[in-house]
């Protein structure tokens, strides 16, 4: 069963990518059509390889910056920008660069990031963390200092760090609190993205959780108390048509949802309205026309 979206609630996709060289605002066009309304459009290596200077980063974010522009104004959407060099780069950087050389290059980049958000060219520093798969450890202690310094920088300009990490357990989110608490960044505003078991809230050590709308996860979620958000992270790879999920995702489960009454409908201000104030201090408005 399905039913028509309130003309008030936006529906918002917390962690989408897009890319030139795939659908780009074509996606968003079609993320409008299924019923979103605003979407948080996070950076991407768009060459395909890592950056390796300052240049390469202002490039990318500038495209990231684009990009949102043109779906704005083409798609009719509200797009918010996160931006942060990606921590799995520093593994390559490290290879062309030397260790010493790409942590400089990291935590120029985000920098870099902390000003444009500073500038209101950004809402917030992501995806930020460290590789989720095996590396050297020299590398792994640099990237938890790295880490560590993306959020003094979320810190110092008020505003969330959106974490790429591996899956994350209850202690591992006890560890993102207390990573938080250490440089004084409030958990809440340490958002872990792609959080694809729906960890609940008692166990998320009040770290705020972007969970993957899966259909399961939803499902699991849905009567969490705030803040948390829904996410496909959307990469716009023609490779990989619809990875990781399609970016009609959250429009249509939300749809869904509202075919299930009143009650069902408030629920989804949680992750729609009253989770952008909190972490965000986002306001997102919307009039949807034809909709009660």
């Amino acid at each position: 069963m399905s039913g028509a979206l309130p003309s008030d609630l936006p529906v918002v996709d917390h962690h989408v990518h897009l890319a030139a060289s795939g659908e780009g605002v074509a996606a968003v066009r079609r993320f409008a059509a299924a019923g979103g309304t605003h979407l948080f459009l996070t950076t991407q290596d768009y060459e395909r390889r890592p950056p390796l200077s300052r240049d390469d980063y202002v490039a990318q974010y500038d495209e990231t910056e684009r990009l949102a522009r043109v779906a704005q104004s083409e798609a009719g959407v509200t797009v918010y920008v996160v931006l942060a060099p990606y921590p799995v780069d520093l593994a390559a950087q490290s290879e062309h660069l030397g260790l010493e050389a790409a942590v400089a290059l990291q935590r120029d980049a985000l920098e870099l990031a902390g000003a444009r958000v500073a500038e209101q060219r950004a809402v917030a520093l992501g995806e930020v963390g460290r590789c989720h798969f095996p590396v050297a450890e020299p590398v792994a202690q640099a990237g938890g200092d790295v880490f560590r310094h993306a959020l003094e920088v979320a810190r110092d300009v008020g505003c969330p760090a959106v974490v790429h990490s591996e899956d994350l357990d209850a202690a591992g989110y006890e560890g993102l609190a207390a990573l938080a608490a250490q440089v004084g960044l409030p958990p809440s505003h340490v958002v872990k993205h792609y959080d694809r078991a729906g960890t609940p809230a008692a166990a998320r050590a009040g770290v705020t959780a972007s969970y993957l709308a899966r259909r399961e996860v939803v499902a699991k979620v849905r009567t969490e108390p705030g803040p948390w958000f829904l996410e496909t992270d959307f990469l716009d790879d023609p490779a990989r048509p619809g990875a990781v999920l399609d970016v009609t995702t959250v429009p249509r489960r939300a749809v869904a949802i509202a075919g299930q009454g009143a009650e069902a409908i408030e629920r989804l201000r949680v992750p729609f309205v009253d989770s952008l104030r909190e972490v965000y201090g986002l306001v997102p408005s919307v009039a949807r026309a034809g909709s009660r």
